[in-house]
């Protein structure tokens, strides 16, 4: 009998450190599909415990980090910021644009590889990007809103022809105005546009007055953008947005406060 409980709990620690071998890392997915992004995979530290309860997030970096390196997209968003020290307890997707616009319909194929391969809650899937990559959420969420809980847009614009889709998700967009990259002008385009079809009640927007371009990557290194992406899921009745939460310039200011210091590197696992 006590063999057999030796037996069974050794059996248990190599299931947990089997797992723990699995997950927990980042897994660089190269032509895993036929003429689509490169991406990275992220998987969180309880995700073998979690599982089909685990949220996802796909970031969408700016076209200074395109190419075919990816280790490029590392540099910052939200992998940059677990290696700092921030806890993002989701998938996070990071595929990486070649170059030129970003296209929703290859954004998309990344996300169905990944629901494929890596069990996900896929009632709370979050796209955020800044700069290019802020085109290119607000033209992803916009082509594909049934399938994003929330998005974020960080100091970029749109090129949808139509924006009407923009306005069945939860959508926060932000600008700084003195972007000298991308102006202000872009975000309030797709804004001016929502609000002449009457499809507003889903989207908050805030115009970070004095703030540059690069200052608005600090968002991607807070608690609270991470919790308000949390606070939506496709299966909320009628959708709202979340409008309590708050990100001004003081936050910017603070944005790395709070993180842990001495974190070490993400460790990769290539298969």
């Amino acid at each position: 009998m006590k063999k057999r409980l030796l037996l069974t709990l050794l059996f248990v620690i190599v299931m947990i450190a089997e797992g723990r071998a699995q997950y927990d890392f980042l897994f660089p997915k190269r032509d895993v599909i036929q003429g689509g992004y490169d991406f990275w995979v992220y998987t969180p530290e309880d995700y073998y415990y979690s599982r089909e309860m685990t949220p996802c997030i796909i970031f969408l970096h700016g076209a200074s980090l395109c190419g075919r390196n990816l280790e490029r997209v590392r540099r910052y968003g939200p992998l940059h910021a677990i290696v700092k020290g921030r806890d993002i307890p989701a998938l996070v997707i990071v595929p990486q644009n070649p170059g030129g616009a970003w296209k929703p319909e290859k954004i998309n194929e990344v996300l169905e590889w990944t629901k494929e391969n890596y069990p996900m809650d896929t009632t709370r899937i979050y796209v955020v990007g800044m700069s290019l990559g802020g085109y290119g959420t607000l033209d992803f969420a916009g082509t594909y809103p049934e399938k994003i809980a929330a998005a974020m847009a960080l100091c970029g614009g749109a090129t949808l022809h139509d924006v009407s889709g923009l306005g069945e998700l939860p959508l926060w967009i932000i600008h700084g105005t003195a972007d000298r990259a991308v102006s202000v002008k872009e975000s309030q385009k797709v804004v001016e546009q929502l609000q002449q079809k009457q499809l507003t009640s889903r989207l908050r927007f805030d115009w970070m007055k004095g703030a540059s371009h690069g200052a608005l990557a600090r968002i991607f290194y807070m608690k609270k953008t991470y919790e308000w992406l949390f606070s939506h899921s496709l299966s909320d009745p009628d959708r709202p947005v979340n409008k309590k939460t708050a990100i001004n310039k003081e936050d910017l200011s603070n944005a790395y406060q709070d993180l842990r210091q001495g974190t070490p590197d993400l460790e990769v696992i290539d298969d």
